[in-house]
Protein backbone atom coordinates (compact mmCIF):
# COMPACT_ATOMS: atom_id res chain seq x y z
CA UNK A 1 0.00 0.00 0.00
CA UNK A 2 1.31 3.49 -0.98
CA UNK A 3 2.32 5.66 1.72
CA UNK A 4 0.88 9.39 1.92
CA UNK A 5 3.10 12.39 1.69
CA UNK A 6 2.45 15.36 2.92
CA UNK A 7 3.81 18.71 2.56
CA UNK A 8 4.11 21.25 5.41
CA UNK A 9 4.82 24.63 4.78
CA UNK A 10 5.15 27.30 7.66
CA UNK A 11 7.25 29.97 8.35
CA UNK A 12 7.71 28.85 11.74
CA UNK A 13 9.91 26.17 12.12
CA UNK A 14 8.66 24.77 15.11
CA UNK A 15 5.75 24.04 13.44
CA UNK A 16 7.62 21.52 10.93
CA UNK A 17 10.26 20.69 13.78
CA UNK A 18 6.75 19.30 15.76
CA UNK A 19 4.86 17.72 12.98
CA UNK A 20 7.10 15.57 11.04
CA UNK A 21 8.35 13.46 13.91
CA UNK A 22 4.79 12.81 14.77
CA UNK A 23 3.35 12.46 11.58
CA UNK A 24 6.67 9.80 10.28
CA UNK A 25 6.02 7.66 12.89
CA UNK A 26 2.40 7.32 11.88
CA UNK A 27 3.42 6.33 8.35
CA UNK A 28 3.57 9.83 6.43
CA UNK A 29 6.26 10.87 3.95
CA UNK A 30 6.77 14.38 5.18
CA UNK A 31 8.67 17.08 3.83
CA UNK A 32 8.74 20.19 5.86
CA UNK A 33 9.62 24.14 4.49
CA UNK A 34 9.83 27.24 6.11
CA UNK A 35 9.38 30.00 3.05
CA UNK A 36 6.73 29.82 0.54
CA UNK A 37 9.11 30.19 -2.69
CA UNK A 38 10.93 26.60 -1.78
CA UNK A 39 8.07 25.26 -1.32
CA UNK A 40 6.75 26.40 -4.63
CA UNK A 41 9.52 25.60 -6.22
CA UNK A 42 8.82 21.74 -4.72
CA UNK A 43 5.50 22.06 -6.14
CA UNK A 44 6.83 22.47 -9.71
CA UNK A 45 8.25 18.83 -9.25
CA UNK A 46 5.56 17.05 -7.44
CA UNK A 47 2.11 16.84 -6.20
CA UNK A 48 1.95 15.70 -2.77
CA UNK A 49 -1.04 13.78 -1.19
CA UNK A 50 -1.85 16.52 1.45
CA UNK A 51 -0.59 20.37 1.81
CA UNK A 52 -0.73 21.56 5.74
CA UNK A 53 0.00 25.31 4.98
CA UNK A 54 -0.24 28.42 7.25
CA UNK A 55 -2.15 31.12 6.23
CA UNK A 56 0.49 34.23 7.10
CA UNK A 57 3.88 34.23 5.09
CA UNK A 58 6.26 36.51 3.87
CA UNK A 59 5.78 35.95 -0.33
CA UNK A 60 3.15 33.73 -1.19
CA UNK A 61 0.86 33.65 1.74
CA UNK A 62 -1.25 30.76 2.15
CA UNK A 63 -3.97 31.42 0.30
CA UNK A 64 -1.90 32.25 -3.16
CA UNK A 65 -0.52 28.89 -2.45
CA UNK A 66 -3.51 27.03 -1.96
CA UNK A 67 -4.65 28.18 -4.75
CA UNK A 68 -1.66 26.93 -6.86
CA UNK A 69 -1.80 23.74 -5.54
CA UNK A 70 -5.25 23.57 -6.89
CA UNK A 71 -4.48 24.40 -10.26
CA UNK A 72 -1.38 22.25 -9.95
CA UNK A 73 -3.02 19.21 -8.42
CA UNK A 74 -6.38 18.80 -8.31
CA UNK A 75 -6.30 15.90 -6.32
CA UNK A 76 -4.33 17.07 -3.54
CA UNK A 77 -5.94 18.48 -0.34
CA UNK A 78 -5.16 21.18 1.59
CA UNK A 79 -5.34 22.00 5.39
CA UNK A 80 -4.97 25.72 6.71
CA UNK A 81 -3.25 26.26 10.04
CA UNK A 82 -3.22 30.15 11.08
CA UNK A 83 -2.69 32.03 14.08
CA UNK A 84 -4.66 34.53 12.82
CA UNK A 85 -8.06 32.83 11.58
CA UNK A 86 -11.01 34.70 11.41
CA UNK A 87 -14.25 33.17 10.09
CA UNK A 88 -13.64 35.36 7.03
CA UNK A 89 -10.83 33.83 6.05
CA UNK A 90 -11.59 30.36 7.22
CA UNK A 91 -14.59 30.82 4.78
CA UNK A 92 -12.43 31.95 2.19
CA UNK A 93 -10.28 28.71 2.07
CA UNK A 94 -12.73 26.25 2.41
CA UNK A 95 -14.31 27.99 -0.93
CA UNK A 96 -11.13 28.01 -2.26
CA UNK A 97 -10.53 24.25 -2.38
CA UNK A 98 -9.14 23.99 1.50
CA UNK A 99 -10.05 20.29 3.04
CA UNK A 100 -9.71 21.99 6.59
CA UNK A 101 -9.07 25.09 8.62
CA UNK A 102 -7.46 25.09 11.83
CA UNK A 103 -6.56 27.92 14.71
CA UNK A 104 -3.26 27.87 16.37
CA UNK A 105 -2.09 27.11 19.05
CA UNK A 106 -3.47 23.51 17.33
CA UNK A 107 -3.15 20.22 19.07
CA UNK A 108 -1.69 17.03 17.41
CA UNK A 109 -4.87 15.53 17.51
CA UNK A 110 -6.59 18.30 15.49
CA UNK A 111 -3.45 17.92 12.76
CA UNK A 112 -4.28 14.41 13.04
CA UNK A 113 -8.11 14.36 12.39
CA UNK A 114 -7.81 16.80 9.58
CA UNK A 115 -5.33 14.36 7.67
CA UNK A 116 -7.19 11.42 8.01
CA UNK A 117 -10.16 13.84 6.56
CA UNK A 118 -7.96 14.73 3.99
CA UNK A 119 -6.39 11.76 3.13
CA UNK A 120 -9.57 9.69 2.70
CA UNK A 121 -10.59 12.07 0.31
CA UNK A 122 -7.44 11.78 -1.93
CA UNK A 123 -7.46 7.97 -1.64
CA UNK A 124 -11.06 7.84 -2.83
CA UNK A 125 -10.03 9.89 -6.11
CA UNK A 126 -7.08 7.61 -7.03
Amino acid sequence: MRKTTVCILDDEPIVGDRLKPELEDEGYIVEVFIDSKSALERLDEKCFDVFITDLKMEGVNGMGFLERVKEKCPKSEVIMITGYGTLESAREALIKGACDFITKPFRIGDIRAALKKAEKRVKQRR
